[in-house]
């Protein structure tokens, strides 16, 4: 949980540290199945950068520590739910993105508004355009506009949508779903999948067959 509910759960360095190492602890524990991802609150899952706090002018260390904080989550063995509780603007997308399920308040609003203060969401463009159709993606980065979560789950950014009276126990039930799953099963099938998704297709698919020997 990012725990900054009077910062609109905004990413510091601090956060996102103490986030590496709650992963750490979640991959080494078996007891853990599934990772669910969120903000404290019910306004916001994650409202980006603190740009105003002590992310302001902390420079490269910063932006290669995000770089590394969503790639860790995009390839983390365990499966990942996102629980979008609130609002889920620029680098929440990224966190958001990286993970394996979606499952979103419907008065949740999401988008990319780093166009409008003279920025380009670069990183996790990254992770845009592995689920989002280019078009769709183009139109949300330039306009810097906010999508309702109905707008976010037609372009394929969420995979469920709950009004507020069913959406904890959705969640709670993927979750359930989930950690009845063979653990090295997912593990492997995940990172295998992973390792895949930028091959040729015939290479992907030798790749992922020698996985089932």
């Amino acid at each position: 949980t990012i725990n900054r509910p009077d910062k609109r759960n905004a990413i510091s360095p601090e956060a996102m540290t103490l986030f590496a190492q709650a992963l750490d602890r979640a991959e080494q524990d078996e007891a853990v199945r599934v990772v669910v991802v969120t903000g404290a609150g019910d306004k916001a899952f994650c409202s980006g950068a603190d740009l105003g706090g002590s992310l302001a002018g902390s420079g490269g260390d910063v932006l290669s520590g995000y770089a590394a904080l969503i790639t860790r989550l995009a390839t983390f063995p365990k499966p990942t739910v996102a629980r979008i509780n609130g609002h889920c603007l620029a680098g929440g997308t990224g966190f958001m993105l990286a993970c394996d399920i979606v499952i979103a308040r419907d008065t949740a609003q999401f988008g990319t508004p780093e166009v409008n203060v003279g920025l380009f969401p670069m990183m996790i463009g990254a992770l845009i355009f592995r689920n989002v159709p280019r078009k769709k993606a183009m139109e949300m980065i330039l306009l810097g506009e906010r999508l309702t979560a109905a707008q976010a789950l037609e372009m394929g950014m969420v995979t469920r949508v709950c009004p507020a009276d069913t959406f904890e126990s959705e969640v709670a039930a993927v979750v359930a779903t989930l950690s009845e799953k063979s653990p090295i099963g997912m593990k492997i099938g995940k990172l295998a999948f992973a390792a895949a998704e930028n091959m040729p297709l015939g290479e992907a698919v030798k790749f992922l067959s020698g996985k089932l020997a």
